[in-house]
């Protein structure tokens, strides 16, 4: 037996997921930025709306959290945080979503697609990804002892 720890596995594929997550937040957030009452119209499935609430603030914050996300891809082991921040990111933008267009959005099948699909399915993938890079990163700490 040796004291070596062994490496841990964090494959190519696990960046795949982290680059897939932050372009698809940050076209959700780009939809919400530029096109938010009509995304909100059909998510209401009213033809008119009587009150919109602002979208260009939510849509920013989305295209930010989903930048992070794919800008963690390239170093996730040293930008671990940034994986963190994509998480913390997708709650706040999920109890966003809920406090503030809830009064206009019908909660139907189009509004519970957007919260799943885009908030709490990817939350779960990046949960993993982020405990495998805190194992990555210990695992390099360790090698430099």
């Amino acid at each position: 037996m040796t004291d070596t720890p062994t490496p841990p596995v964090f494959g190519m594929p696990l960046r795949g997921i982290l680059l897939l997550a932050g372009v698809y937040t940050f076209i959700w957030g780009a939809f919400f930025k530029w096109f938010g009452p009509t995304v909100l119209g059909w998510m209401a499935s009213e033809s008119v709306l009587n009150s919109i609430a602002s979208t260009n603030a939510f849509g920013t914050f989305g295209m930010l959290i989903g930048f992070l996300i794919f800008l963690s891809a390239f170093y996730p082991f040293s930008w671990v945080y940034l994986i963190g921040l994509g998480i913390v990111g997708k709650l706040v933008s999920l109890a966003w979503f809920v406090l503030a267009y809830s009064d206009v959005v019908t909660w139907n099948k189009r509004s519970f697609f957007y919260l799943i699909a885009n908030d709490l399915i990817w939350i779960i993938p990046l949960a993993i990804i982020g405990y495998k890079a805190l194992q990555g990163r210990r695992y390099l700490a360790t090698l430099e002892k």
